[in-house]
C-alpha cells in the first residue's frame, strides 16, 4: 500500500508535468505555425479558416483534419481531384507546398488542426520527415 502510494505520488507529478510541457510545445508551434499559414495557406482558406465556398473547403471545425498522415501528404504533395469537407464537395487545386521544411509543416498543421473549433493531437517534424519521400 506505501509503496503504491508512494509511486502515485512520484508518477502522478511526472505526468502532469508531461501534458503541461506537450501544452507548451503545441502552443509555440501554433504560433509559428500561424505565420506560415498567413504566408503560405490564407489566400485560398481564408484567415478564419472557413475557406471559400465551392472553391477552396474549410479547415475550421472539421473532422477532414483528424488523420495527421493525409494531412501532411496533402501538404507534401497537394491534392487534386473531388473531396468532401463537412458535407459539401469541392473540386480545386491544391498545389504541393513540399518545399517547407520539416518544421514548418508541422507547425502550421499544429495551427489549423487546432484552431477554430479543432482539436487534434500534435504533429511533430519526426512525422513530416517519414513522409516526405
Amino acid at each position: 500500500m506505501r509503496k503504491t502510494l508512494l509511486l502515485t505520488g512520484i508518477f502522478t507529478p511526472m505526468i502532469f508535468l508531461a501534458f503541461k510541457f506537450q501544452d507548451k510545445n503545441l502552443q509555440e508551434s501554433m504560433k509559428r505555425g500561424k505565420e506560415v499559414y498567413m504566408i503560405h495557406c490564407q489566400n485560398c482558406h481564408m484567415e478564419n479558416g472557413q475557406g471559400m465556398e465551392g472553391v477552396n473547403p474549410p479547415l475550421a471545425k472539421t473532422a477532414y483534419l483528424k488523420d495527421a498522415k493525409k494531412n501532411i501528404g496533402y501538404i507534401l504533395n497537394g491534392q487534386t481531384g473531388e473531396i468532401t469537407v463537412n458535407g459539401k464537395k469541392y473540386n480545386a487545386i491544391m498545389n504541393p507546398l513540399n518545399y517547407l521544411d520539416d518544421i514548418q509543416i508541422a507547425d502550421v498543421l499544429n495551427y489549423v488542426r487546432n484552431s477554430w473549433g479543432n482539436k487534434y493531437p500534435i504533429v511533430t517534424p519526426a512525422q513530416v520527415k517519414a513522409e516526405r519521400k
